[in-house]
């Protein structure tokens, strides 16, 4: 089971999740989010659990526990939602269309 793990402090490393998290079972996988061009982090994550039951263990058992100073916020992963890729909903050129080199 994928987790949503939130309102984490900038100083929060991949191994203090794994710590807090292995607990409530098997820790598959974590990957802490962060920023491309500053590489600083986000303040979000990503845990993934060994089953439904030890993630479930883990919302419950983390759900506001403080960790670095804060309280966080755990919830069971949603799907990513699809994006545009380039943004706005602006109309692409015709089929043929050549684009203009000035």
């Amino acid at each position: 089971m994928k987790l949503y793990v939130g309102n984490l402090s900038f100083h929060t490393t991949a191994d203090d999740l794994q710590t807090a998290f292995e607990p409530f079972g098997a820790v598959a996988e974590v990957a802490l989010i962060s920023d491309r061009v500053t590489g600083r982090s986000r303040g979000f994550a990503f845990v993934t659990m060994g089953s439904r039951a030890e993630g479930q263990a883990a919302i419950e058992g983390l759900q506001g526990h403080e960790l670095d100073g804060r309280a966080l916020s755990v919830n069971e992963a949603r799907p990513r939602e699809e994006r545009e890729r380039f943004g706005g909903d602006r109309p692409s050129r015709p089929s043929g269309a050549k684009q203009r080199r000035w």
